[in-house]
């Protein structure tokens, strides 16, 4: 589930970080704050951790975006409730 209460983990991608890798946008996990890099990124990190954790839900973590995307069902979400 969501928890809007959790913080990300970090300001970029934490594989990414971790690698000296790069990216180009990031998502942040909704249900526990992880910061990952989109499928654009070549480390696709953020549907790496949701095939490893199984957590669906991500919210943007690009400043002025706040759409989701569910990754059980391949649909993107205008809105859902702010995180923290």
């Amino acid at each position: 589930g969501i928890d809007p209460t959790v913080p990300p983990s970090g300001t970029g991608c934490a594989e990414c970080d971790a690698a000296g890798g790069w990216w180009f946008h990031l998502r942040r996990c909704a249900s526990c704050g992880h910061v990952g890099c989109c499928d654009s990124s070549p480390g696709q990190h953020a549907t790496g951790y949701y095939r490893s954790t199984g957590h669906p839900l991500v919210q943007s973590f690009e400043p002025g975006e706040e759409w989701y995307w569910d990754y059980a069902t391949s649909e993107v979400r205008e809105s859902g409730p702010d995180l923290a």
